[in-house]
């Protein structure tokens, strides 16, 4: 798909670009524009799985929802009538109501954009654009990709640790309590394996002459190409309308 394809430095510049642009808009209709435009350009150019989208963005949603309760609720009443607006038989001032709307359909916008880049983008991919492109060091750069892939294998370990207590009658835990105390006793066993893991890795890497140099040369080359320039040209286009349209 078209997102999936993209270079993924320009990507996430794009939608950071977008998040800039959006924390001056003070108004809702744009931010409720802008959300459809990302959603729709999500699901046509990328391959993403709108039950999984949909749980991710949920808790996006509960949080949006109470920060435009709070901010409503907490508001003066203005004793203008031509200030006020009647919701569920309250009056809530009119302006306060607008900015909270604002302020959480903007949430609501900033989730979107980076479930955009979550669910199109391989961070692995991510991290060697950043070398690439915006000149990461390669020491920050494959610290951040190791760290990446030692966490499914701890979730490994953390499973290999709880049925080998299970097996010996130990992990009996019922109680919430119980159940920390379990996990406080796996941290020395896992400590001990990331320990191990973490040099392993570190020889591995200095075997294979890994000295950080910036100017290293890579398996997987990136480069920035014409139609990767799209997906800007897209994003401003949807947002700049989005915004006369309001």
């Amino acid at each position: 798909m078209f997102l999936q394809r993209l270079n993924p430095s320009i990507k996430a510049l794009t939608i950071m670009m977008l998040v800039v642009l959006l924390a001056f808009i003070f108004e809702p209709i744009t931010p409720v524009l802008f959300l459809i435009w990302t959603v729709s350009i999500t699901f046509i150019f990328g391959k993403v799985d709108w039950k999984k989208y949909t749980l991710y963005f949920l808790p996006f949603l509960i949080f949006a929802f109470g920060m435009l309760w709070t901010s409503v609720i907490f508001a003066d009443t203005p004793k203008n009538q031509d200030e006020i607006i009647v919701l569920l038989g309250m009056e809530y001032p009119r302006e306060s109501v607008l900015t909270a709307l604002a302020l959480s359909i903007r949430v609501l916008n900033v989730a979107a954009l980076s479930l955009m880049f979550i669910f199109t983008t391989n961070i692995v991919h991510f991290i060697l654009s950043m070398m690439q492109q915006l000149r990461l060091p390669p020491k920050i750069a494959y610290a951040v990709l190791a760290g990446y892939r030692f966490l499914p294998m701890m979730r490994d370990e953390i499973k290999i640790i709880h049925d080998a207590h299970r097996v010996r009658g130990v992990n009996q835990a019922k109680t919430i309590k119980e159940k920390w105390n379990n996990y406080k006793r796996y941290s020395i066993p896992l400590l001990a394996s990331a320990i191990r893991k973490a040099e392993r890795t570190a020889m591995a890497m200095e075997s294979k002459g890994f000295t950080g140099d910036k100017n290293r040369t890579f398996y997987r080359q990136f480069t920035i190409k014409k139609t990767d320039w799209l997906f800007p040209l897209i994003m401003l286009v949807g947002f700049f309308t989005a915004l006369l349209v309001s």
